[in-house]
């Protein structure tokens, strides 16, 4: 009987140890393509506040697939809250009238990385902004699960060759094809909803 407590206590303590090294051995999680983008160093949040024009969007969303032929004209106001977090209200006509959805955008785990919280946690999508002339273009992207965006704001409706190059080569590192790249209308723009026509969803 003592051989017997002595064998299966010696198979607990070899099952355990096995399990612990192939716990060791484990590779770690592959990284999401968001988290290897690389955060715009050296921009302070206030360099971004203001008004920015939606010129291109990158995305595998079908329904901007299916309505590509529909695009309004798009702007994005921001506002710093506390020098860490942003107030984004986007103004775009919906049924030919203008709506404004408001977002609250909190800080995430290193600068220019932001959270967007959704009603549920399966809801957050994370932010990155990945590239940024404060004076001309910002590039921010999007990740909502697996799937990520990448949008291209100016301070004008229309940018540079030189500045769509960027963003395209942007678009290409993370996966995704020319062939999913929008662009949006250059005229059509609102920015003066009635109360009926607010989306607050920094209430929600």
């Amino acid at each position: 009987m003592a051989a017997l407590r002595t064998l299966l206590l010696l198979g607990l303590l070899l099952t355990a140890w096995g399990q612990r090294a192939a716990q060791r051995r484990r590779p770690p999680p592959p990284q999401s393509a968001l988290e290897k983008v690389a955060a715009q160093e050296g921009l302070s949040l206030h360099q971004l506040s203001g008004k920015w024009f939606l010129v291109s969007m990158a995305s595998r969303c079908s329904y901007l697939a299916e309505h590509s032929h529909q695009l309004e004209a798009t702007t994005m106001t921001i506002t710093v809250l506390d020098g860490q977090s942003l107030a984004v209200s986007t103004f775009r006509k919906l049924d030919r009238m203008c709506w404004e959805i408001r977002q609250h955008y909190l800080p995430a785990q290193a600068p220019g990385r932001f959270l967007l919280k959704g009603h549920s946690k399966s809801s957050k999508v994370d932010v990155v902004v990945g590239e940024a002339d404060a004076s001309s273009f910002v590039i921010l992207y999007y990740q909502k699960g697996r799937s990520i965006s990448v949008k291209l704001y100016g301070r004008t409706s229309v940018v540079s060759d030189a500045v769509m190059d960027k963003f395209e080569q942007r678009v290409r590192a993370v996966g995704l094809s020319e062939d999913v790249i929008y662009h949006f209308p250059t005229y059509g723009f609102c920015d003066s909803p009635d109360e009926f026509h607010i989306l607050d969803e920094m209430k929600l």
